[in-house]
């Protein structure tokens, strides 16, 4: 795990320190199949003073074929939950939610004792106006690949998708492709996947609909939610 910054930080230093980590996220295929897949997400007390995380690690065990011209699901087994908790430290500023959530989930990452091959983030990765959403904050920390995929759009346009699972539109800010709309479920509204760090949108697209297995969240994430929901 890197050290890239301190996050006693001021609004202005936080914007500057976005702006230069932007610039080192790798968009490289991925080297290897996963084999352990870590969903990771954080949460808040009630008077915002708390903040929670969970790490969920997943194996993959097999792989399921979908419906005709569905994607396949993977099958897994948990291997392991960890849980942290810490002071909320930084302020609620739209855009920088990475300072206020990353410290949290990087302790709950240092408690595992199995090192995931990659992480799947509730949260943006570069769908984000300065191209640096938690998945791609984590992602730098942590050295490894990293997917974000989050429950609504924080920004971006894309043109309606069709209605079946596997169905998935480009999310786009100008001319530039910052992620995906994917459609986990048939029929079910979409989620909003784009790189964090060390993957491809390709490799994000197919490893989101392989993880959704049952449900609109893709399991590590829908996991690690649950997880981090009973300890707040």
């Amino acid at each position: 795990m890197h050290t890239l910054h301190e996050w006693d930080l001021s609004y202005t230093e936080a914007r500057r320190v976005q702006e230069e980590l932007a610039g080192r996220v790798e968009f490289v295929p991925l080297e290897r199949e996963p084999e352990l897949i870590a969903g990771l997400d954080c949460a808040f007390s009630g008077d915002g003073k708390r903040t929670f995380a969970a790490a969920v690690v997943l194996r993959v065990i097999g792989l399921r074929s979908g419906q005709a011209g569905q994607p396949e699901r993977l099958e897994f087994e948990q291997v392991e939950t960890v849980t942290a908790e810490q002071e909320t430290r930084f302020p609620y500023i739209p855009g920088l939610l990475s300072f206020r959530e990353a410290p949290v989930c990087l302790e709950a990452v240092a408690k595992l004792k199995e090192q995931p091959d990659l992480f799947m983030i509730d949260g943006q990765g570069v769908a984000h106006p300065r191209r640096l959403g938690l998945a791609s904050h984590l992602g730098l920390f942590l050295d490894k690949p990293t997917i974000g995929c989050a429950k609504s759009r924080l920004i971006g346009k894309y043109e309606e998708l069709g209605s079946e699972r596997g169905a998935y539109s480009p999310l786009c800010d100008g001319d530039e492709t910052i992620g995906a709309v994917v459609r986990t479920r048939s029929r079910v509204r979409p989620v909003f996947v784009s790189v964090g760090h060390k993957c491809t949108l390709d490799d994000a697209i197919r490893i989101t609909l392989a993880c959704a297995t049952r449900y609109r969240i893709p399991e590590p994430t829908r996991l690690a939610h649950q997880a981090v929901s009973k300890l707040r």
